[in-house]
């Protein structure tokens, strides 16, 4: 049941980290018109400066959960790279549950606020030509830490599977309980 439960989790995920992917390329591609017109035709648009540092904004919310999923995230690799798998999921259940979790609950309460009154006033760029509807961005923040914890909940599985000694691609049948 677990092992199902994860690879679903991991699907989702993955797709979440595939549209982030694409959106890095959109965001070098934005880079990359910006420069080229203004260095060759002296044109400079606010508002595509504004779209580059909102899509590289999603692109980091979105990133730090497809980050724990593949277990690229920060941590002390020196001492923690001689543990065993076991004692490794242990620290990650206990880091997560204790950590992770608290933190990511923390900045959704905290940001609700902040979205909505963007919302209710309908924030605009204070720069001219600037990007409407200053909301959606600012909604990423609590959205992407619901994803948070929807990938902390992945994590945990997968660390409950490494305690029973159950690795990724082996079958939960295959293992003795």
């Amino acid at each position: 049941m677990l092992i199902k439960l994860e690879k679903i989790t991991d699907k989702i995920i993955d797709f979440v980290g595939l549209i982030t992917a694409f959106l890095l390329i959109v965001m070098i591609l934005n880079v990359a018109y910006d420069v080229f017109a203004r260095y060759i035709f002296h044109d400079s648009k606010v508002y595509m400066q504004e779209l580059e540092w909102h899509e590289f904004a999603i692109i980091m919310l979105y990133g730090t959960g497809y980050a724990l999923r593949h277990n690229a995230h920060v941590r002390v690799d020196f001492l923690y790279d001689r543990l065993s798998n076991k004692k490794k999921a242990i620290i990650n259940i206990f880091g997560t549950i204790f950590f992770l979790l608290p933190l990511a609950l923390l900045v959704i309460y905290g940001s609700i606020d902040f979205v909505m009154d963007s919302y209710t006033s309908n924030e605009i760029s204070p720069d001219p030509g600037g990007l409407p509807y200053r909301w959606i961005i600012k909604a990423q923040i609590p959205l992407s830490f619901i994803f948070l914890i929807f990938c902390a909940f992945n994590f945990l599985i997968h660390n409950i599977n490494t305690l029973r000694g159950i690795e990724r691609g082996i079958k939960e049948e295959e293992v003795e309980v």
